[in-house]
């Protein structure tokens, strides 16, 4: 790995560091909350198993509140508390201070707000469809974190085989427009599924 996806200030600082002989400073690094949208008193931690892996090979030792804790992001005293620290020679983990925290923030993040929707929903069955909003390469993170999060079930095949489950959905307009009536295309649904699959009818398209 080569920490392209960094921020270029790190790399000046694995310059700086290295010309002044300080690359291998001890140190421990605290990764922790600044705060929660709309005063949240509390998140759901994610992306620490991303971040296992983005610290294999390197020369430091990781501490981690468990992947799906639910945390506040400050103490009763009002001090930020930690989620992940990191322990080793600054210089063998620099410049992944940006990737370690983007998979951790928005995974979070994600995992936060299907929490949110779930506690809402209640005894409802509620099931992830917000891979169509984003870019496909992040659909097995935002399916996976929203699983954490409490969804029921996600929608696609990669998110679903990445949980070790079934994906779960509905059907879309488009079988309805080319079939050419609603009615046509539930029939066709019925007849067609496996039995396992479940009789979900989309009223919308057309009333």
């Amino acid at each position: 790995m080569e920490g392209k996806t960094t921020d270029v200030y790190f790399t000046r600082t694995i310059k700086i560091l290295k010309e002044r002989g300080k690359l291998d400073t001890h140190v421990v690094a605290e990764i922790t909350s600044g705060g929660l949208p709309e005063g949240w008193p509390w998140a759901v931690l994610c992306g620490v198993e991303e971040v296992a892996k983005l610290m294999e090979g390197r020369q430091v030792d990781v501490y981690s509140m468990p992947e799906g804790t639910i945390f506040r992001p400050k103490d009763y005293r009002g001090f930020r508390v930690p989620v992940m620290f990191i322990e080793g020679p600054y210089g063998q983990f620099c410049v992944y201070e940006t990737p370690l925290l983007g998979m951790l923030c928005q995974a979070s993040g994600v995992s936060t707000k299907a929490a949110r929707v779930k506690k809402a929903a209640g005894d409802c069955i509620v099931v992830a469809f917000g891979i169509r909003r984003m870019h496909p390469a992040l659909c097995p993170m935002i399916d996976r974190a929203s699983y954490i999060g409490g969804l029921d079930a996600v929608s696609s095949l990669k998110g679903a085989e990445t949980i070790g489950m079934k994906p779960v959905g509905t059907m879309p307009h488009a079988l309805i427009i080319v079939l050419g009536s609603q009615v046509e295309a539930w029939k066709a649904f019925d007849e067609l599924m496996p039995p396992d699959v479940p009789r979900v009818a989309l009223v919308d398209t057309y009333y």
